[in-house]
């Protein structure tokens, strides 16, 4: 079993399973998510074209989990600007400073192995890498899995997105708009790079100890250097006692 995270493209789209896949309710402006509830092929079009368009504008804005080539989970996050149905959330806008995480979706047989805490530490690396960002948001889910018409199940819940390092920014009974700062990852790479470098200092190669045969041949010498030193002090000229 090979199991990989690879960016979001418009090819891996189509073979990506969940109610995620053709939904457009967070690319679309209300009215226009509205008008394509009933059209499944038009939303499947629209949301391709959405994925290519952000791609081209902005890079990849996803992750997929890849098991044997198969995608078993996802995440899709975007800047606001471009997440037209983030609007329709009581506790919207985004902040400026922070990208959207719309869709965070993992095959029910894959639950519980950690992929949905991978998927957004793969997301985070991934901004921290372009800068410009300062946080992640997201509008969490608490208590059953409602939803206004037009919403699917697969928001985040809030639950598991404090889990994963989000705090509340905006409090809300049913979907609280949640914060991870980038900074605070940044800071724990920094210290974690600044760890390594100081065990690199700190382990050094060992010097070479001589081995008892060669110290066995150097003894002798310094003796009688020593030796030599002394008779010559005895023997230095106009020091001969007459006899």
């Amino acid at each position: 079993m090979t199991r990989r995270i690879v960016p979001l493209t418009p090819d891996r789209l189509a073979a990506m399973p969940g109610p995620c896949s053709t939904c457009v309710a967070w690319e679309c402006t209300p009215a226009d998510a509205g008008r394509l509830d009933h059209d499944a092929e038009q939303r499947s079009v629209e949301k391709r074209a959405w994925v290519s368009s952000v791609l081209r504008d902005w890079g990849s804005c996803g992750r997929v989990v890849l098991d044997d080539d198969r995608p078993v989970g996802y995440v899709v996050y975007a800047p606001p600007a471009l997440v037209p149905g983030a609007d329709r959330f009581p506790t919207s806008p985004v902040s400026p400073d922070a990208v959207l995480l719309t869709n965070l979706w993992v095959a029910r047989s894959h639950t519980g192995a950690g992929l949905g805490r991978q998927l957004v530490q793969h997301l985070a690396r991934d901004l921290v890498e372009r800068g410009g960002y300062r946080a992640v948001e997201a509008f969490g889910t608490t208590g059953p899995l409602t939803r206004a018409p037009g919403w699917s199940s697969c928001t985040p819940p809030a639950d598991f997105l404090a889990r994963v390092g989000f705090a509340t920014q905006r409090e809300h009974p049913l979907h609280p708009r949640m914060r991870m700062d980038l900074r605070s990852l940044l800071r724990w790479r920094d210290e974690v790079e600044a760890a390594v470098e100081r065990l690199r200092g700190v382990v050094r190669p060992p010097v070479p100890v001589p081995s008892p045969a060669r110290t066995h041949e150097t003894r002798p010498a310094v003796r009688r250097d020593a030796s030599a030193r002394v008779l010559r002090g005895r023997l230095r000229p106009g020091s001969r006692r007459a006899p």
